[in-house]
């Protein structure tokens, strides 16, 4: 048996989406906006965002699709070898051929 196929004592209810509140006791941390930036592919929308905060500067990136919102955030330390990666992907990319999609 598979971990999703076992009983689950909450039954089949979706779990409900948490507020954005959720460490009501937790201070904000001030955050200042350096840059941001939109990418429109295809229904979704990336939001690119550096900010800075007394921890230090960090990218957020924030994909939008339909009002669902997710980020990811990437302190600007760990930066370089996400572009890296990211190049690498890229190139990955661009050397495999696609499989097309039986219809």
């Amino acid at each position: 048996m598979y971990a999703s196929e076992r009983p689950s004592s909450h039954g089949n209810r979706p779990s409900p989406r948490r507020p954005a509140t959720r460490h009501p006791n937790r201070q904000k941390v001030p955050e200042e906006t350096i840059r941001v930036e939109r990418l429109q592919v295809e229904r979704k929308s990336f939001i690119f965002t550096l900010k800075e905060n007394p921890r230090g500067r960090f990218l957020r990136i924030t994909e939008d699709v339909g009002g669902r919102r997710d980020s990811i955030i990437i302190p600007t330390t760990g930066l370089e070898d996400f572009a890296e990666l990211v190049d690498e992907m890229l190139d990955t990319s661009d050397s495999v051929p696609e499989k097309k999609s039986e219809e």
